[in-house]
């Protein structure tokens, strides 16, 4: 792809690599939440459409993100949520394991260490050595014991990337249930749900789908379509866009996986927003999108080697993700040596992470070699 650096708001002097921790907003993007945003300023312009309108076409767009069904949907506001609804709809029995990641994220670690504690099961951390997959470790942990394989596509901190059908297809043979956190590799590697058939898929929209804090997607295999939702929200009701009838209760929810749906989901600013970076980031096209920010890692990478930091080569990361090791002697504020000469990325324990995007040029790689070589 060609730089996209005119769709943000990006000084030319910033080097922004670190949409692992929060992806800017595109203008589009901006200018839809605040048309949404407009409609609250006229409530007696608003529809019944303008309470499920906004969210049907965004588990549309989802759908087509995912090679998934539009009924599979549900919006939450957070990993968090995704993750509890998750944990209240699958058994885990006692004796039984939870298998997690070292340093996983703990959005996807502390509703099963409650749910583990709860049933009396463990909860099994798996590690992985150097140059060992985390797709490797994780196959091999499967076993009958295993009530459920809580995983991301991409670790947060070294990005390792993991074969969730091969995983997936492991878990299934012991009766294991599947429940993934793609927000760190959804919308920059392609994922299918229909191949990984997970039990719940959550993701949030604020980093690499280029949306709006406090919105997020769950994806509900059919299977779990009639389970347990956090809330009793009166929209994942039957016959809820009937305003006069509200009051004549119904027991029955409304088909699919909206009966998950988080409490006033038809948000007027944030989900504006999300369709239009969702409706953006299908134009581009997710393999583009990753071959684009496999490109500027490599290069990346290449001059992190001049200065004596290393990562994982491809296929054991993904191609959006550079997390570099860090000497022992490497500066213990070097993210802010490095945010000082206006270069951003991230560090997460003796990880350099940079996580660039298609807003990228060369004069921020440039930029990025010159603070390295400053810090160091």
């Amino acid at each position: 792809m060609d730089c996209q650096r005119h769709l943000f708001d990006i000084p030319v002097d910033i080097a922004y690599l670190d949409c692992a921790y929060m992806g800017p907003l595109m203008g589009q993007v901006l200018a839809a939440g605040r048309g949404g945003l407009s409609r609250k300023a006229r409530p007696w312009e608003l529809t019944t459409d303008d309470f499920f309108g906004d969210a049907n076409r965004l588990r549309a767009l989802m759908a087509q993100l995912m090679n998934g069904r539009a009924q599979d949907f549900a919006l939450i506001p957070s990993v968090s949520y995704g993750m509890a609804v998750a944990a209240k709809n699958l058994d885990v029995a006692a004796g039984s394991e939870v298998l997690v990641l070292d340093r996983q994220f703990p959005s996807n670690v502390y509703a099963w260490r409650e749910k583990a504690r709860a049933n009396n099961a463990a909860l099994n951390t798996v590690s992985r050595d150097e140059g060992q997959s985390w797709t490797e470790v994780v196959l091999d942990a499967i076993g009958p014991q295993t009530s459920v394989v809580a995983l991301s596509h991409v670790h947060w901190i070294d990005g390792g990337v993991i074969d969730l059908v091969a995983v997936g297809q492991k878990a299934r043979t012991h009766g294991a249930a599947l429940v993934l956190d793609l927000t760190q590799s959804l919308g920059a590697l392609p994922f299918d749900a229909a191949a990984v058939d997970a039990d719940f898929t959550i993701v949030a929209n604020y980093k690499w789908l280029l949306g709006p804090y406090s919105t997020g997607f769950l994806h509900v295999a059919e299977r779990h379509h009639h389970g347990l939702p956090l809330e009793q929200c009166w929209q994942s009701r039957d016959r809820a866009e009937n305003f006069a009838g509200l009051t004549d209760y119904h027991d029955d929810m409304s088909a699919g996986a909206t009966r998950y749906d988080m409490g006033e989901r038809c948000n007027f600013a944030l989900l504006p927003a999300a369709e239009a970076a969702l409706t953006q980031i299908l134009s581009w096209g997710v393999e583009n999108i990753s071959k684009t920010a496999g490109r500027h890692t490599a290069h990346l990478a290449d001059i992190a080697k001049d200065y004596g930091l290393h990562g994982d080569d491809e296929p054991l990361r993904a191609p959006h993700y550079l997390s570099l090791r860090l000497p022992d002697d490497a500066p213990d504020d070097l993210q802010q040596l490095l945010r000082a000469q206006n270069v951003f990325v991230s560090r997460r324990g003796d990880r350099l992470r940079i996580t660039p995007h298609v807003w990228v040029n060369e004069a921020d790689i440039e930029r990025f070699g010159a603070a390295l070589k400053s810090a160091l």
